[in-house]
């Protein structure tokens, strides 16, 4: 699917550049991974929402040319609760951990130069424009709890509702996930219908299959003590072997763990 993509910077002129872009959803996350590595980033516009400074990029690699979501470090507003310029790699320390699951519901994100600096650059998912949770609920069950899982152990403190997409082909995605992987207790979604239930087998198969391969873990261990403070690893694991020891979803705290502004 391609999409027709006009620059917002001059309204109203005849010479506004339009950019044909390619929106379909990654097929294989490695080629897709590769593109965004590898792509020519010819087109950079401001995202105009949002607390950070982020940006639509158009990137093209021989005929090929798509839409990716561009964080560059220089760009996140400074936090007293996370390091300054950290948002970044803890948006592709959640990716890289959503792999080693198998759980790819986070769209390719690669680490690289941009317009602006080092940053995230992440494939762009053409979505539904609205999000109903209680029927994602119903028809995306299965995708929905390893999200919800994944806030848990990753401590996500921003789950918002426009967080959570719903591609054109039904698939569910995650993005967002600059807030993860402090140490203090920071869990904050929108996601509250698994509180108390048991975790699916098959995720938690998968938890606790990562758990016992000495060799996966390692690698993943490695990947993330390039990114996050080892004490951020050392107690992503801990909550992470609590939660596959506990089979269950946790109840959560009507007030500690909203969001702010989620509406």
């Amino acid at each position: 699917m391609d999409r027709r993509y006009r620059s917002s910077r001059r309204k109203g002129s005849d010479d506004t550049p339009e950019i044909v872009v390619q929106v379909d959803s990654p097929q294989d996350f490695a080629s897709a991974q590769a593109f965004l590595t590898e792509g020519e980033i010819f087109y950079c516009e401001p995202i105009e929402w949002g607390s950070n400074y982020s940006f639509a990029v158009a990137l093209r690699r021989a005929e090929e040319q798509r839409l990716a979501i561009y964080k560059p470090r220089r760009g996140e507003v400074p936090l007293w609760d996370f390091p300054d310029g950290t948002l970044y790699k803890r948006e592709y320390a959640s990716y890289l951990v959503t792999q080693a699951l198998g759980w790819q519901f986070i769209p390719p994100t690669v680490l690289r130069e941009g317009p602006h600096g080092v940053g995230t650059v992440q494939w762009y998912i053409d979505h539904e424009p609205r999000n109903d949770l209680e029927a994602l609920a119903q028809t995306n069950r299965s995708e929905l709890a390893r999200i919800a899982l994944f806030d848990i152990f990753s401590n996500n403190a921003d789950r918002k509702s426009g967080h959570t997409l719903r591609g054109r082909d039904g698939k569910l995605w995650g993005i967002d996930h600059g807030l993860t992987f402090n140490v203090d207790a920071k869990l904050r979604t929108v996601i509250w219908e698994f509180c108390g239930d048991s975790i699916p087998e098959d995720a938690l198969g998968e938890m606790r299959g990562l758990l016992d391969d000495t060799k996966r873990r390692g690698a993943l261990t490695n990947e993330l003590r390039e990114l996050l403070d080892r004490a951020e690893v050392t107690t992503f694991f801990t909550r992470f072997e609590r939660l596959s020891r506990a089979g269950t979803f946790p109840n959560l705290d009507p007030y500690r763990n909203v969001p702010r502004g989620w509406w």
